[in-house]
């Protein structure tokens, strides 16, 4: 039995592992304000007590990109992402047994190190299933995946929510992940060359290269050997400074929601999937953007550059308006979501640009490893600003905005800079 176009069955089931993967993680952010009296957690300690919680997944997280990049690299990412997604659906439903903070952060770590490996998972995958002409579009579904799982998960959090509670919401959400093994063992059956599915004319296309691309040494490379490529360097950088901005969001909107517009749960489902529509959008244009300009014989790395400063000046302008009206916008929460939204639009334009570069210019045994280095520097920069965050947010959100907008041109410089095609 042969499949046309079996490498978009493949990133469809990739896209679909990241909404599962948004669904489990989003779920405490927006549960958290409304049960953490089961805790013994007062208002006043909640964020806390957040912030605490969500440090044990990011260094868990950190510690999983660059464990999880190296096994993808060493096992593939068939077997790879089979083991990570297996161990986070698991992970998730344990939240559920959860009777302290301390056993609500040993699950949560479980869930970080495992729900790691979807991204260097996925880069690798698309260096495998894609040529780099259309590497930036399948990166980009990819991505709406991520922003089409935070906008299901409010809405249909919330929901489980207020028909079963909290405890039985973190158990169903973790049989999602093992109903998405089904399909993913079935298509994924091995790499494109040895694939019983695709068809020839499919598997020529997918060899193809671009000629401006000049690749680093195909043979595995030691972390060590790794970071004296100034393009790793380019990579980690940007990584470190950008990511954060979106778990910014990720972790703290229905915090903010709450607080800023005094919301009830009901409210939050309504309003907060509303910034992740627009970075749905941003994804796709993204990779549609470099995609074109790649078709137009522009080489991939100045491709890549040209949308990661078009989503830079995104970023900027929404963020700056956002400081400049943020008292205004306590009475139109509308205009305030979209501005957020705006801001997300132009981070998933440029990310997916960024998380590319790993299979543009390295190879082989690399590529996963490299992704899952970024992925360790970006949970780093993370655990930062979620620690600044309960800090800066006692009286006002300005600085947590402010914040924002000064990390945007950091990580443009460093891919504007540091990373070159040579």
């Amino acid at each position: 039995m042969k499949i046309k176009g079996l490498r978009w069955y493949i990133i469809t089931l990739i896209a679909i592992a990241t909404v599962i993967n948004y669904i489990d993680r989003s779920a405490i952010n927006i549960l958290w304000p409304y049960i953490h009296e089961d805790f013994g957690i007062d208002v006043a300690d909640s964020k806390n007590a957040l912030a605490a919680i969500t440090t044990f997944f990011m260094i868990a997280y950190a510690i999983g990109q660059t464990v999880t990049g190296k096994m993808m690299d060493a096992i593939g990412t068939r077997l790879g992402m089979t083991v990570s997604i297996l161990g986070w659906s698991l992970s998730i439903a344990l939240h559920a047994f959860a009777k302290t903070i301390l056993s609500f952060s040993i699950f949560r770590l479980f869930l970080g190190f495992f729900e790691a490996g979807n991204w260097p998972g996925a880069t690798k995958n698309n260096a495998e299933w894609f040529p780099p002409k259309e590497r930036a579009i399948a990166q980009g579904i990819f991505g709406a995946g991520a922003s089409l799982g935070s906008v299901v998960s409010a809405p249909v959090i919330v929901l489980l929510y207020i028909a079963f509670g909290w405890k039985a919401t973190f158990v169903l959400i973790g049989f999602l992940g093992l109903i998405w093994l089904i399909p993913w063992l079935y298509f994924n059956r091995n790499i494109p060359q040895n694939h019983p599915f695709i068809t020839e004319e499919e598997k020529q296309h997918i060899m193809q290269q671009d000629p401006h691309t000049v690749t680093a040494a195909a043979e595995p490379l030691h972390w060590k050997e790794l970071l004296k490529i100034k393009n790793t360097w380019g990579i980690i950088l940007s990584r470190f400074f950008i990511d954060p901005v979106w778990w910014l969001f990720v972790t703290w909107l229905p915090t903010f929601l709450k607080e800023q517009f005094h919301f009830d749960i009901k409210q939050i489902g309504a309003f907060a999937w509303v910034p992740y529509l627009f970075a749905a959008l941003g994804s796709l244009a993204g990779g549609y953007y470099s995609s074109y300009r790649i078709r137009q014989q522009i080489p991939a790395v100045q491709a890549r550059k040209e949308a990661v400063t078009i989503g830079s000046i995104l970023m900027i302008v929404s963020l700056i308006i956002i400081l400049l009206r943020l008292d205004a916008l306590k009475d139109t929460p509308t205009l305030a979501m979209c501005l957020i939204g705006m801001t997300l639009f132009g981070f998933q334009f440029l990310i997916n640009n960024i998380q590319t570069l790993p299979s543009d210019y390295f190879h082989g045994k690399n590529v996963g490893t490299v992704s899952g280095m970024g992925g360790t520097a970006a949970v780093l920069g993370t655990l930062i600003t979620t620690w600044i965050v309960p800090i800066i947010t006692q009286t006002s959100y300005i600085s947590f905005f402010a914040l924002a907008a000064i990390l945007v041109p950091l990580s443009w410089i460093s891919i504007k800079y540091i990373y070159s095609k040579k």
